[in-house]
């Protein structure tokens, strides 16, 4: 089966709520409706989704425009990094960079990026168990780089992760287990199959 990662385009960052609660931004819906326009990804595939509200749009957008079932899995969230809250986007991303560098312990206080991909990978399991369609993960950057790190055999190191924001990556699985189709790439390079 083919399976796909993508991670929400750009959000609305707004300090006054949850990150959880973080929408898309008029940019990350302008960037997936494009893709859509494309005939990207198209018909047939199923949507696994992690329940923050921007991963929920993101694969409500697909949904709705291919009529894709839409199913939210409570394990595919982000690191949890509610130990610090908001934090201003060069804080924010000097930590990210400390996640990736040293994954076995998370920096002040979020969770490690061991944990995380522990985590998504035993819900990728999960799945792949349960579901014999094609399938989309619809999540976020850090654990979907962790999720690719963990099933291509690739240690986690700052050069996993994505670039930016509404990016995927692509494979195959069946019962010999998963094949790297490619790494991550921008949505910008997606087009109908």
């Amino acid at each position: 089966m083919r399976i796909l990662y993508l991670s929400h385009p750009e959000v609305k960052i707004d300090p006054q709520t949850p990150v959880l609660e973080w929408e898309l931004s008029d940019q990350g819906r302008r960037r997936l409706r494009a893709a859509v326009k494309r005939g990207w990804p198209g018909r047939g595939w199923r949507l696994i989704a992690s329940p923050e509200v921007k991963a929920q749009q993101t694969a409500e957008i697909l949904s709705h425009a291919f009529g894709l079932p839409l199913h939210t899995h409570p394990e595919m969230g982000e690191v949890d990094r509610s130990a610090t809250g908001y934090l201003p986007q060069d804080q924010h991303e000097a930590l990210a960079k400390e996640l990736f560098a040293q994954p076995e312990t998370g920096p002040e206080g979020w969770e490690s990026a061991n944990a995380a991909s522990a985590r998504v990978l035993e819900c990728f399991h999960q799945v792949m168990a349960e579901v014999s369609d094609d399938i989309i993960f619809v999540g976020h950057g850090a654990v979907g780089s962790f999720l690719w790190c963990a099933l291509t055999n690739r240690p986690i190191t700052p050069a996993a992760d994505q670039t930016r924001g509404g990016s995927f990556w692509a494979g195959r699985y069946d019962g010999s287990g998963f094949s790297a189709v490619h790494s991550w790439q921008a949505l910008e390079t997606a087009a109908a199959k």
